[in-house]
């Protein structure tokens, strides 16, 4: 049967390549459109936009998700789509910069370069004269913590190992892959507070949620090692500034790096504070693009969930061309329910996948036979059931 164009809101400028990824037979992209199915978004901030009741997804083209109601969509049974390790090497690249911006006083020598009169007559002297100054160290030899070895974690290591350094990573919930693409030259910490007394540099690598909100404070950077460098690309809020502010200025610390400049301790001479140029680079913002494109039709048309937020990952392939798809409570029973639904609708089931994550659960049910309006009617009224959807095979 003939099927009308998904609608895709896009809120930001979203790479090309990326939006080729949704052929134009299938789906409908813009920025003024009414009754959006799916909604793709840099860095928008969408908590105070009327999100329409059309909306079936959200995608976000880089690995941060503070500017989506994430939770007001998983009421609504909505998935969140990111796209985790699409811009970690443009990140790991920034870190790399920002350690040697710190160890060799880029920052200052730069700042005693633009002050310099370009008519004062004995310029070479006073660069000769002033240089000294800004002396200061290699990076080979020094010790490299890493908090959070995900995928920018894993690079920020292997690249430090290459550069000579001593690398220590610290990760409670560190995944099998990441463990298998981890250097074996990487030592294990047992804490965040045995990385900042044991290192020189500390890298920060883990999203911003309860437990990480001022990961870095006043009590833990008091055994910090004196002159230690925190870098942060992570988010603003895994690091306490006023705790920060009072290190610099005992000199418990050597210098903040940043990629989230703050009130507190902007234009201090000992940060390094850089506009969010994270994942701000052609390559990432193509890769991330492509990434949640890819992901956002993949569920549009079969249902499959790779890299939501709040939803677990599900995947099965077609063996039908029907195919219902439900988001729902993570509650006992409900598998019994849905199958009891589609038995009085007269729907043999061909295959079923149900996974959970959290409060969430997420079921494909692939059937013999087309789904009628009444009885996807039913299934919605099960207690708990937060979204239906029908899936018919595209074309057919």
């Amino acid at each position: 049967m003939s099927q009308q164009p998904l609608q895709i809101l896009i809120l930001n400028q979203i790479s090309p390549n990326g939006l080729k990824r949704l052929p134009a037979d299938r789906f409908s992209t813009g920025k003024d459109i009414a009754a959006p199915d799916a909604v793709l978004v840099r860095s928008a901030d969408m908590h105070a936009m009327d999100i329409p009741a059309s909306v079936r997804a959200i995608g976000r083209a880089g690995a941060g998700t503070n500017n989506i109601p994430v939770k007001a969509m998983s009421a609504r049974g909505v998935p969140v789509f990111n796209a985790p390790g699409a811009n970690a090497n443009a990140v790991k690249e920034l870190v790399l910069t920002g350690m040697l911006m710190a160890a060799r006083n880029v920052a200052p020598a730069l700042r005693f370069v633009h002050g310099l009169d370009p008519q004062m007559a004995d310029m070479d002297k006073a660069v000769e004269d002033g240089k000294k100054n800004y002396a200061g160290f290699e990076l080979a030899g020094h010790t490299l913590g890493v908090i959070g070895l995900g995928k920018i974690g894993c690079l920020v290591a292997d690249a430090a190992i290459k550069l000579g350094m001593n690398v220590l990573g610290y990760d409670p919930e560190i995944t099998v892959d990441a463990a298998w693409s981890l250097p074996s030259q990487v030592k294990k910490a047992a804490s965040v507070n045995d990385v900042l007394k044991n290192s020189h540099f500390i890298t920060l690598h883990v999203p911003l949620v309860e437990a990480t909100r001022k990961l870095v404070n006043a009590d833990n950077l008091k055994i910090a090692k004196p002159g230690a460098v925190v870098l942060n690309f992570s988010r603003d809020g895994v690091v306490d500034a006023d705790a920060v502010l009072a290190a610099l200025g005992s000199k418990q610390l050597g210098w903040y790096v940043c990629d989230f400049p703050e009130p507190a301790l902007n234009q201090h001479e000992r940060v390094i504070a850089l506009p969010h140029l994270g994942a701000s680079t052609r390559e990432a913002e193509e890769n991330c693009a492509i990434m949640v494109a890819d992901q956002l039709r993949d569920y549009l048309e079969d249902g499959n969930v790779a890299n939501a937020v709040n939803f677990p990952n599900v995947s099965m392939g077609r063996e039908s061309a029907y195919r219902v798809a439900i988001a729902n409570s993570n509650v006992p029973n409900m598998l019994g329910q849905i199958s009891t639904a589609m038995a009085q609708a007269g729907l043999n089931i061909h295959n079923m996948v149900n996974k959970s994550r959290g409060d969430m659960a997420y079921t494909l049910v692939d059937v013999d036979s087309a789904v009628t309006d009444a009885a996807l009617a039913e299934i919605g009224k099960i207690d708990g059931v937060l979204a239906v959807r029908y899936l018919p095979r595209v074309g057919d």
